[in-house]
């Protein structure tokens, strides 16, 4: 039995505890209560909703997605003028065919493929193109650039390929890529020309010493906005809704001698391949310039027209310096700013068609980008998975550079209301 000296003892100290965990109690809702008051990030959404930027202000359009991009309401309009006889007809027809044959031969006119080089398309986009590449112009084992979103992917693929040794993967973090490398063993090399979803772009090459080793090359926030040496690459692919402001769904891939000889070998070998992945099979159908499946008339109709837009505005060469003048009016205003930096360091690692851009701890990237939309300026956020406080700006062709400085003055506007 206690003593009553004891007890005292023992009331005293819980007492005591008692007292100092309220004090600690208080003293962090009270932190917490002061920092929410005098921090920036604050400020309530519906507040923040209340920031009108004036008319003059804003770009004449606000769409500034990295993918899906811009659609230009030109193509949007010669479609709707040409419905009538095309949409809802078959594509194993001329009046489909022709529109295939008018894209692949404006990829041609593009990108001055050299003599051998073929444009191959098919359904499913460059989702689809990576398990095609899998089953066939991969032999045995590749190697992958990793370093974002995209480029993790195709490594992923390949990982799950029960046909395929093990990929070698050279991982970077985000914001930053490693030299390309070849090691031994490897007969495909495989990495993005441009990474979406960090911004972080580098130029297609060959590795001296594995010229036998297919250079597959995912180029779709890339293709028709960045310059290329096709010789460099075997599989130069994408999907045409970034820099071709089309609509998603439809694989277009640049295949080198070497590379078709590749897809041709495996096809003779007996290796299982699914129908809809059969790139033998879209070749042969490319050749008759139609797809395998039933494609988006639409899709098709709008990449032509873009594509034409591009090869009679100057071709490549005119686009990307169109790209690199949007892209340098973003960075130039990030030198100006004390909020924002460059979320890729390296100056020439930076995308000239997605730019990525930091803010420090006095923005709420978030809700600046809720302002932005509200007053019609849309799809800047920073991809989701990256989870940075960021925006992420897509300078595609379509994208009028004067827009990309009018976005500035407004981000500006924005944020001298919403950083105290």
């Amino acid at each position: 039995m206690l003593t009553g000296t004891y007890c005292i003892d023992l009331e005293y100290y819980l007492l005591v505890v008692t007292v100092l965990l309220v004090v600690l109690i208080l003293r962090l809702i009270y932190s917490m209560v002061l920092k929410s008051v005098l921090s920036p990030q604050s400020i309530s959404t519906a507040s923040c909703l209340d920031i009108v930027i004036p008319d003059a202000m804003t770009p004449k359009d606000g769409r500034f997605g990295s993918g899906p991009s811009k659609f230009r309401i030109e193509a949007v309009q010669a479609l709707v003028e040409r419905s009538d006889g095309y949409l809802g007809t078959s594509h194993r027809y001329d009046t489909v065919r022709d529109v295939v044959r008018e894209l692949r031969s404006g990829f041609k006119e593009l990108f001055d493929l050299p003599e051998g080089y073929e444009v191959a398309l098919g359904n499913g986009g460059s989702t689809a193109f990576w398990d095609a590449a899998s089953f066939q112009l991969i032999s045995k084992k590749s190697h992958h650039l990793s370093f974002g979103e995209f480029s993790a992917k195709f490594a992923v693929v390949t990982t799950a390929a029960p046909h395929l040794d093990n990929p070698s993967i050279a991982r970077a973090e985000p914001g930053t890529v490693l030299p390309l490398t070849v090691p031994d063993g490897v007969d495909a090399c495989c990495y993005p020309h441009n990474e979406t979803s960090t911004g972080v772009s580098i130029q297609p090459q060959r590795v001296s010493g594995f010229e036998q080793t297919l250079m597959l090359v995912d180029a779709t926030s890339a293709a028709g906005a960045l310059r290329l040496d096709p010789e460099t690459v075997d599989a130069y692919y994408f999907s045409p809704q970034k820099a071709l402001s089309s609509d998603g769904g439809l694989w277009i891939a640049l295949l080198s001698p070497a590379a078709i000889e590749r897809i041709e070998d495996i096809a003779a070998s007996g290796r299982w391949v699914p129908a809809f992945l059969n790139l033998k099979t879209a070749l042969d159908n490319s050749r008759r310039n139609q797809t395998y499946n039933t494609p988006s008339l639409a899709t098709l109709f709008c990449t032509a027209y873009q594509l034409n837009w591009l090869n009679r505005s100057g071709g490549l060469e005119w686009a990307a310096k169109r790209c690199e003048r949007s892209s340098q009016i973003l960075y130039d205003w990030i030198e100006a700013s004390d909020l924002a930096s460059a979320f890729v360091a390296d100056p020439l690692m930076r995308s000239r068609v997605t730019v990525t851009i930091d803010f420090d701890d006095r923005v709420d990237a978030g809700v600046l980008c809720d302002v932005l939309r509200s007053n019609g300026i849309v799809d800047i956020n920073s991809y989701r998975k990256l989870e940075r406080n960021q925006i992420r700006v897509g300078t595609f062709p379509a994208v009028e550079p004067d827009d990309v400085a009018a976005l500035t003055v407004c981000i500006d506007y924005a944020l001298e209301r919403l950083v105290v």
